[in-house]
């Protein structure tokens, strides 16, 4: 595996996942009991903008940049910029974003496969006795660690969370479909997130369809292009589905996209916020 995400950091991708992320987090942690999160590509969990990978590429310029200074933004908006810039002069990866927002009695667990990374990670919660860093490969910790039990507690509620870096493109969306049916097999309750790439959004048919297929009543799609999707040699926008969503998922995102398309759009962008799945009861 070649992926390195620090030299993407902050980019236009990043803040729909992250936004997407905080805003299931806060959802699921409005009721008092415990919550775990799995997150299976977990990365080294931060990332130096200025004078790192991340500035060799530029991309948080036209990301988290971008929305420096907007005035009255969203609230799910105004969450994960106050989270990010809690963090500077770092960019903060989902997993710390998932710890600074979860509870004493919650639990994380952060797996990556790469050893650089993974040792960057456990350096990163050393002393954190809510998360557990796992250096292995994602899909196989969906078996291994669902569903959750830890120190004895049993977690009737929480997320899995699946980000991986598409090096086989194409070739991932079925083991990215499979997982989350063992996921839900194994925790039925549970809220899964799968991010994904858009470079031509007709390719992405097939998984649509895969993902539709799976035990679930609801299945959320919320979706960033930055510009046309007419082009398969370059990342156009990204998507999150949400198989599960909490309560009211969709009135929190629906007032973010508009505004993120605006500020990091080009020409041709476009946002879709559409339920593919809806329990009508």
């Amino acid at each position: 595996m070649n992926y390195r995400h620090a030299f993407h950091a902050g980019n236009h991708a990043d803040v729909l996942k992250h936004v997407v992320l905080l805003a299931l987090l806060d959802a699921l942690l409005r009721k008092d009991t415990p919550c775990f999160v799995l997150d299976t590509h977990a990365g080294r969990g931060r990332y130096l903008l200025q004078d790192g990978d991340a500035s060799r590429t530029g991309e948080a310029a036209a990301g988290i940049l971008r929305l420096t200074g907007l005035a009255d933004p969203p609230p799910a908006l105004a969450r994960y910029l106050a989270a990010a810039a809690a963090e500077l002069p770092h960019y903060p990866g989902s997993p710390l974003l998932a710890a600074r927002a979860l509870r004493g009695h919650d639990r994380l667990a952060a797996c990556e496969l790469q050893a650089e990374e993974a040792a960057a990670l456990r350096s990163l919660f050393a002393g954190d006795p809510r998360v557990a860093v796992h250096a292995r490969d994602g899909y196989g910790a969906v078996r291994a660690l669902l569903p959750p039990r830890v120190d004895g507690t049993r977690y009737a509620r929480g997320l899995v969370l699946v980000d991986p870096p598409y090096e086989a493109q194409e070739a991932e969306y079925p083991l990215v479909v499979e997982a989350m049916r063992e996921a839900l097999q194994r925790w039925p309750q549970a809220t899964c997130a799968i991010w994904y790439p858009i470079k031509r959004r007709r390719s992405l048919q097939p998984f649509l369809r895969g993902l539709e297929q799976l035990p679930v009543r609801t299945l959320l799609l919320a979706e960033l292009l930055i510009r046309a999707d007419d082009s398969p040699l370059r990342l156009n926008g990204s998507g999150m589905a949400v198989l599960n969503p909490p309560w009211k998922l969709e009135e929190a995102l629906a007032p973010v996209l508009p505004v993120l398309q605006a500020r990091l759009g080009e020409a041709g962008a476009s946002t879709r916020l559409e339920w593919l799945k809806r329990d009508p009861g």
